[in-house]
Parts: C-alpha cells; structure tokens; sequence
C-alpha cells in the first residue's frame, strides 16, 4: 500500500515517504524550514484512519491493491477550554467554520469538514461566500445520511435569497436540500436548551451582519428568601411565589466579520468565558480608516480596548492572507508580549 499528498492540493504540507513508514513535513514560509508534522507507519493506515490526517486540510491519495481512491477535508484546529470545545478554521476569502460539540451548534458555514456535519444547528453572521458556501453540500450530506433536517439561523433579510440559492442547487442535483431556514433580527433569542439560549446581535460590516452570544442560564434562590428554611421554601413555592430567578452567564461570543464597534455595541462580548473574535489585519501599512470602511478590525483596534476584555480565551482569527502565519505571529507577539496575560489565541 502507498500513500502520498496529491500534487495538486499541497499548499501547506509535503510528504516525504520512508521505507514503510510516511511523513508529513509543513512547507516553509519564504525564507524558513521545513517542520516536521506527523508521522506514522503505513501499514496502521486504513480506510477508516483517513480522517486522522484532517488537521493538514489537504487531498490524500491511497493505492490500495492497485485501487487509488482520494479523500479529502477542509482543515481545522481543536482546542479545549472551560469545558467547552472549540474546534473550526477562519481565514479572510476563504473560508470560515466554527463548531462547538458540546453545544450542538456551528457558527458560518464557509467550508463543512465531514466530522461537522453531526452538528444540527448552524448561526450564519452574514451571507458573503466565504461564510456560506459550503450550505447546499452540508443539507446535502445529512440528507444522504439519513439525518434529521438542519436548522440555519441567518439574518432574516437573507432567507428568501438563500432559499432561492437551495432550490437551484435542488434543481442542479436532482435532489431534495431540506433544512429549516430561521431568519434573526437584532435582540432576539432562541432557545437551544433548558440550559442556553443564543442571543443575536447587531454587529457592523459592509453588509447586513449579526453576531451571537451563547448564555448559560441557571436558577437562583432570591435574595429575600436566602434564609429561609427549606420547608418555608418549599411552602412558597407550592402556593405560587416565585422562589427563584434566572441568573445567566455568557459562554461563548461570536462577532462574526465586524468592525471593533461591533464589539463596543455589544459589551457582553467583552465578558462571555470565550470570545472568538477577527482580526483580519495586524500590519502597520494597512490603514485602520480603510479597513473599518470595509467593516474589519485590525491589531490596534484591539490594543486600544485591551482593558475591556474580560475573557477567560480571546480567539483571534480571519487573518488576511496578506500576511503569513509566520508574519502574523510575529507582529502580534512583538506589540502585545504578554498575548492579553495568555489569553488570546492566534487561529491559523
């Protein structure tokens, strides 16, 4: 059995195959080294190992008895926090894809990995390609696995062209594309559980766009009533007073593509226990006038309101492709040392 990169989709990986053994090496930035990335014996790759190799987002190829047969999957970083898996991949123009497996909700829908399509419910920020266009292929798939219809929530004055959109893919296809589509406005909420509730918020970009904040939601006992016993309690609540209140505590933000003032609009973003957040430019010769006219935040935008951020982990994410991973890394860590005390996270 053999098992190589196909040639025409190694953009960040190259193999280097050894005597029963393959290795994948990350390709350079211009003027770096090779990094080595993964390595595994051939004889341990099957069918059902392929997915093992998602993170390197690139096409495989397996001969298998003289068989060739190619997989492939859009990459994406995992990461855990707080109880909470964060799992997606967001980079401008090209694609944008978030998950939480816990929560059982995805945020944009610019590319699927096969591992996304389990998760029923999807909140699209705004309608530009790289945030939706892997929409008809994910309704798709769950269709042809036997899977429940998905929900979409989307900003509301995008649904009838979004349908529109699914019925010429039906049309195209030959096949039924089924999914409830739920149009959001600003200030509504939608309940995911007994436990969250997503809230939808305005946010600002060159077109229409929303952002979303997670919120876990508990009961308290009021304060009036904290020194009661547990039987006067109980009698309170058994002739109809209300004994407790919800308490909620924001979890996860989205901001989605938005200028900064999409944040400052909505300042629990600066509170909730995770915040995943672009920064789509971090170099100095891109004017910030320009980029908020293009409704995008850059690197100073954040430094300017590093006291404000209450989060417990700071995404940073959308990068340009302007710039290298290498680029980027550098610059941030050159104007914020200490990374927000630890907390932020560049997303490559």
């Amino acid at each position: 059995m053999t098992i190589r990169l196909a040639p025409e989709s190694c953009t960040r990986y190259f193999a280097l195959e050894f005597p029963g053994r393959l290795s994948l090496i990350r390709r350079p930035e211009v003027g770096g080294y090779p990094r080595f990335s993964c390595s595994c014996q051939l004889a341990q790759i099957k069918h059902d190992h392929v997915n093992a190799w998602k993170k390197f987002g690139t096409m495989l190829s397996m001969n298998i008895e003289g068989t060739e047969q190619y997989y492939t999957d859009p990459p994406y970083r995992q990461l855990t926090f707080d109880g909470m898996t964060i799992e997606g991949f967001s980079r401008a123009a090209m694609q944008t894809y978030w998950r939480i497996p816990e929560l059982k909700l995805g945020f944009d829908l610019g590319g699927q990995p096969w591992a996304f399509m389990g998760t029923p419910q999807w909140f699209v920020s705004h309608t530009h390609l790289d945030h939706l266009l892997a929409l008809p292929a994910y309704v798709a798939r769950r269709r042809m696995m036997k899977m429940e219809p998905p929900k979409i929530y989307l900003p509301a004055h995008a649904v009838g062209r979004v349908r529109q959109l699914l019925d010429v893919f039906t049309r195209l296809d030959h096949g039924h594309l089924p999914c409830e589509l739920i149009g959001v406005r600003p200030g509504e909420e939608y309940e995911l559980s007994r436990e969250h509730i997503v809230s939808v918020l305005r946010t600002d970009h060159s077109i229409p766009s929303v952002g979303y904040i997670v919120w876990e939601r508990r009961k308290r006992l009021k304060p009036e009533y904290q020194s009661l016993s547990e039987m006067e309690i109980r009698q309170l609540a058994i002739t109809g007073h209300q004994v407790s209140a919800e308490i909620r505590f924001p979890r996860v933000a989205y901001l989605g593509d938005s200028t900064p003032y999409g944040l400052d609009d909505n300042p629990d973003m600066y509170k909730a226990d995770i915040l995943i957040l672009e920064v789509s430019f971090v170099a100095k010769r891109h004017r910030t006038e320009k980029i908020h006219r293009r409704g995008h935040i850059h690197l100073d935008d954040i430094i300017e309101r590093r006291e404000r951020f209450r989060n417990g982990l700071i995404i940073a994410s959308h990068f340009s492709t302007r710039c290298t991973d290498r680029e980027i890394t550098k610059i941030v860590r050159r104007r914020i040392p200490d990374m927000l005390n630890d907390r932020l996270v560049l997303w490559f």
